[in-house]
Parts: structure tokens; sequence; C-alpha cells
């Protein structure tokens, strides 16, 4: 993998949008709905706009990737500038149930929030290629501090390029 000279890498995008720890919530909309305040604001989009595009996607199919992750997002880009996408994780205070392929709860989100399809798409791989990352997984499950997940994100793009 390695990493677009125009797209966004995951550990810049992460740094734009932050990491969040015991996240409130018992459902779907419930941890959304408590999240999606949290994350950077979006000059002209509100936050309540932000929430029902993530919902209007999720009511398409369930972005549950399997082991406690899901991947939120909206299905249309809903930022134009670059320097307004970002992603941002949360850890859930309680595992919830977010219709996932593999029946697990979720107890972590990634919401990606791009300026187009190609970065939505560069986000989606580098996503799929870290989650077959033990080494991931185990920062994740662990709730890592915040600075060895990033740590660990830049190390491994760097040995992508």
């Amino acid at each position: 993998m390695s990493i677009g000279e125009t797209e966004a890498g995951l550990a810049e995008l992460l740094e734009r949008g932050g990491i969040y720890r015991d996240v409130q919530g018992t459902t779907l909309r419930e941890c959304l709905s408590f999240f999606i305040p949290l994350v950077p604001s979006i000059p002209m989009i509100p936050a309540d706009k932000l929430l029902r595009a993530v919902l209007e996607r999720e009511a398409l199919m369930s972005t549950g990737i399997g082991k406690g992750i899901a991947l939120p997002h909206p299905r249309n880009p809903l930022v134009t500038r670059d320097t307004e996408q970002f992603t941002a994780l949360a850890f859930l205070k309680h595992p919830i149930d977010w219709n996932s392929l593999d029946g697990e709860r979720v107890n972590t989100l990634l919401l990606i929030v791009s300026a187009s399809a190609k970065q939505h798409l560069h986000t989606l791989s580098e996503i799929n290629s870290f989650c077959r990352e033990e080494n991931f997984y185990r920062l994740l499950e662990e709730r890592a501090k915040n600075e060895d997940i990033l740590s660990y994100i830049k190390e491994t793009e760097k040995n992508w390029r």
C-alpha cells in the first residue's frame, strides 16, 4: 500500500478528527448523536446535518465491518475542501448492536468525512489494510493512548511508501 500524493493518510485525518473515549449511547443512533457533536465542526454543515447523512447511509447497509469496528460515513461528500475532511476515532462506553457482518457488537467507530469519492475510497482502503494488522487491533482492543495509536499508524504509513 502506498500513500497517494494528493490523498491524506489516516494519521493526518485522525489528527484532524481526534480520538474520543467513553462515547455514550446504547443504540447506533444514540452513539452517533453523542459522538458527532464532539468532532471538529465543519463550516456551513451543522452537526445535525452530518448526523442525518450518516444515519441515512446506515439505513442503506450497516457500516459494521466486523471485529467490533464500524466505519460510519455520509454516502456523499459533505465537505469541499481537503482541509475540512477528517477521520475521528471513538471508543464506545458500551458495545452496541450495529448489525455488523460478523454479528459482533461494535465498540470502536471510525467516522470518515471526505471531500471526494477518491479520498473516501483511499481512506477505506487504508483502514482495510490496518484491519489486517494484528498490532492495530491490539491497540484498539486495549484502547491504547492516543499517541501510541497515532505513532503506530504513522510508522506503518511510512513503511507503505
